[in-house]
């Protein structure tokens, strides 16, 4: 890549999820080099996700940030689930910037229950948050990039993409089908100028890791489970000895994908994961 500071300069990205964890440090990392951006987060919490999801405040500090590194940002409350709304998110996006050139389709939740005991709720919402949601995001974003001949689309699957574990039936799901949909995109993809690529993260530090209820499922022996409590048990989903990778290290793998220079890369999975895809087959 080039000048660091200046990589991504006239560029604009939309970021999905971009309220907390790794979607806020996509963004803040576009605007770093130059991007202007374009940020969402359903900013509600849901019946089939045990934690507290990302809020309006987390969103708006997301663009305080952003205009505070002097770009320009769009921010709005929408639900991938929902594709006229994000539809007429990136419609805003390419008429008062004129194109949306990067899109990561961050955006995702954590929904863990045994086989014999799981709700619908569970299920709706992990699919429809990480499949539908990623679904519409390359949907709402492919006819202008495409049009315009250029384009870089990440989309954000994760090490049980590839592989599974107990009580995670849906979101193992999900993520297996990003991988498979967003290869199929990318071939259809492939004439116009336009990439599509994957990364598929570890155990990240992010709420969607660190909350009480992921706690209690791992270790259902403990009243009160703390970090410490899992913290040896997440770090057997990955071979290096580490339990937990900072959101960062994702990021690095997005700026690399999104960049001018990757243009014949597309995809292709890149594990972020301390080694766990050294588990699964080539």
């Amino acid at each position: 890549m080039g000048n660091e500071n200046t990589a991504f300069e006239g560029k604009v990205a939309l970021v999905t999820g971009a309220a907390r964890g790794q979607g806020r440090s996509h963004a803040l990392a576009f605007a770093e080099r130059g991007a202007d951006l374009v940020i969402c987060d359903r900013c509600a919490d849901t019946a089939g996700v045990a934690y507290a999801l990302g809020t309006q405040e987390e969103l708006a500090e997301t663009a305080r940030l952003i205009e505070g590194l002097g770009r320009k940002v769009i921010s709005a409350k929408v639900d991938t689930q929902n594709r006229p709304a994000l539809e007429q998110l990136v419609a805003r996006a390419e008429e008062e910037f004129g194109h949306v050139d990067i899109a990561v389709a961050n955006a995702g939740v954590s929904g863990m229950s045994p086989i014999t005991e799981h709700s619908q709720a569970v299920w709706d919402d992990v699919v429809g948050t990480n499949l539908t949601g990623v679904f519409n995001t390359l949907a709402a974003v492919a006819p202008g990039m495409a049009q315009r001949g250029y384009g870089r689309i990440v989309t954000v699957s994760s090490m049980l993409g590839r592989s599974s574990a107990p009580t995670q039936a849906a979101y193992t799901a999900s993520k297996w089908g990003v991988i498979g949909m967003s290869k199929s995109v990318a071939q259809e993809l492939a004439h116009s100028g336009v990439t599509v690529n994957i990364v598929a993260p570890g155990n990240i530090d992010t709420p969607m890791v660190r909350n009480d209820n992921l706690f209690r499922t791992i270790r259902p022996d403990l009243d009160a489970p703390t970090w410490d409590d899992v913290a040896p048990i997440l770090g057997m989903l990955h071979a290096q000895p580490v339990a937990i990778l900072d959101p960062a290290e994702v990021t690095r793998a997005v700026l690399f994908l999104t960049d001018e220079a990757s243009a014949h890369i597309t995809g292709i999975v890149i594990p972020v994961d301390a080694g766990a895809a050294t588990r699964t087959s080539a």
